[in-house]
């Protein structure tokens, strides 16, 4: 990762960019955008930040980090696309009944390695999407019923927003830092 310069920056300032999504299109269009958006805003908030740094809980008493986050994110990314949704029998990702908090928990340090696994996730997750209809479905683990695309996408672009929040808190904790 590329070093930002000291004190507030915003992604678009510092050679972190991030397409704009449209401002028309259709709706699978407009929803993978925003998709997109969130996860690369994701990875500008953890840019320039030193490896070591991005495992600290810098918010007590929460148990977050930038690496618990993007281990989450990597787990959210294959839960509802490749598990959920095309039914791909894969373990899943930092979980298990016995410890459900491993994502955020049991940080091993490297974090390159997490970088790796969740942008390998979100690779397949847009070949799964690009290859079905928005109406498609998949079968909902917890409820047994189908489950659309469209409501699997709308989900993940929630998770991505209220983590970009939470990331936005944790990139000012560790080095004062802020952005969009």
């Amino acid at each position: 990762m590329t070093a930002i310069p000291e004190g507030n920056y915003s992604p678009r300032w510092t050679g972190g960019e991030r397409p704009d999504p449209p401002l028309t299109g259709d709706e699978r269009e407009i929803l993978t955008a925003y998709l997109d958006w969130h996860r690369r805003t994701f990875e500008l908030k953890c840019l320039g930040v030193p490896p070591q740094r991005l495992s600290e809980k810098a918010i007590p008493p929460s148990g977050l980090s930038l690496h618990g986050l993007l281990r989450h994110l990597a787990s959210v990314e294959r839960w509802w696309f490749r598990m959920q949704f095309a039914g791909e029998q894969v373990p899943l990702l930092y979980y298990s009944d016995e410890d459900p908090d491993q994502d955020f928990d049991d940080l091993d340090g490297d974090v390159e390695e997490a970088f790796a696994v969740w942008r390998a996730e979100c690779a397949r997750s847009r070949e799964i999407v690009a290859a079905a209809s928005l109406d498609d479905t998949g079968t909902s683990f917890a409820t047994g019923r189908p489950v659309s695309l469209r409501r699997i996408v709308v989900s993940t672009l929630a998770e991505y927003a209220r983590h970009n929040g939470h990331a936005d808190l944790l990139r000012e904790r560790i080095d004062g830092a802020t952005g969009m």
